[in-house]
């Protein structure tokens, strides 16, 4: 009888520990980050460069893979589907933990229920476009538009977050545009410049390069004041909009269930990679403002943001399908 309640203590506490010892052991494999757009969006951009640092830190690949469309969702729902294990994660963004729940009919995904947030990555505002030569140099000549009685405007939107910014400008009387769906900024971006959009509205990480290469002009920002991420260019609520603001921002996370000890990891690693000098400026540099804090603080504020934007979404209507 000794023998099996000896055994019977020795099974439980292999059950016991093995989780644990998994998580010790972790990684000891390639890693997938699931980017859901385009490559060259701003969430593709700055997960591409924090990857390689995460990668050196952790002793294994990432493998950086793009599963656009639906604003987000599809990536984000294969993220949630995948293992718990720490070897899928998911750069997510305000569209696809906050703004998708609310502006789709179905995610397929819950953004509480179905991941466990490592860290608030980055933030930064949107981006009003247009060609250089353009009619449009700033927000008052596109509400001017309506009066001229100018034809409707096409405004490209490749996210969720654009498509907020765009509706939002409607409702606030700058309703002279048509917005145009696309699945990411590269396509977007490409139209713009050849005329098949007049107005790009993107983040200003994906616009930055394109801005200051000349190839496209900067109208307005979303941030309250002028973002030291695009200095020069005004904000809308500086242009006649008093408080409009749309701040975009990117999270990782990994799959419900993942282990805490995973979770843990990832966080102190990412951390330090972010409180490093020459990542901080290259961040900037590329559009957003360096992030962190804990899991628990990612999950309060994702939490803060559905509740302000969620009773203006559904009191509006706004729609991204």
């Amino acid at each position: 009888m000794k023998t099996i309640r000896l055994m019977a203590a020795l099974a439980a506490s292999l059950l016991f520990t093995q989780p644990a010892a998994a998580a010790d052991a972790y990684p000891s494999k390639p890693i997938k980050l699931i980017v859901p757009y385009q490559a060259g969006q701003g969430t593709d951009v700055a997960g591409r460069y924090l990857a390689e640092y995460l990668a050196r830190a952790l002793g294994q690949p990432l493998i950086v893979e793009n599963r656009p469309g639906a604003g987000g969702n599809i990536g984000a729902s294969e993220a949630a589907r995948a293992a718990p294990d720490g070897y899928t994660l998911l750069m997510g963004t305000n569209g696809t933990h906050v703004l998708n729940e609310y502006m789709y009919s179905s995610t397929a995904f819950d953004p509480d229920r179905d991941f466990e947030p490592v860290m608030l990555v980055s933030s930064f505002p949107m981006v009003l476009l247009t060609r250089p030569g353009s009619p449009y140099a700033n927000l008052a000549d596109l509400r001017d538009a309506k009066k001229a009685k100018a034809d409707s405007i096409n405004v490209g939107m490749p996210s969720t977050t654009a498509r907020l910014v765009f509706e939002l400008l409607k409702q606030q009387g700058v309703n002279s545009m048509r917005g145009i769906p696309y699945k990411g900024s590269a396509t977007a971006t490409t139209d713009l410049m050849g005329g098949q959009v007049q107005i790009g509205i993107d983040t200003v990480s994906a616009a930055r390069s394109f801005i200051t290469s000349g190839k496209l002009r900067a109208l307005a920002v979303t941030s309250l004041k002028e973002s030291a991420l695009l200095p020069g260019v005004k904000s809308i609520a500086e242009q006649g909009l008093p408080g409009f603001q749309v701040i975009a921002w990117n999270g990782l996370y990994a799959p419900k269930g993942t282990p805490p000890a995973i979770v843990q990891r990832l966080n102190a690693e990412l951390a330090g990679i972010l409180a490093r000098p020459e990542v901080r400026q290259r961040l900037l540099e590329l559009g957003h403002e360096p992030g962190g804090g804990t899991p628990a603080e990612l999950t309060a504020f994702s939490r803060s943001e559905r509740l302000k934007w969620q009773p203006l979404i559904v009191q509006a209507g706004l729609k991204a399908e």
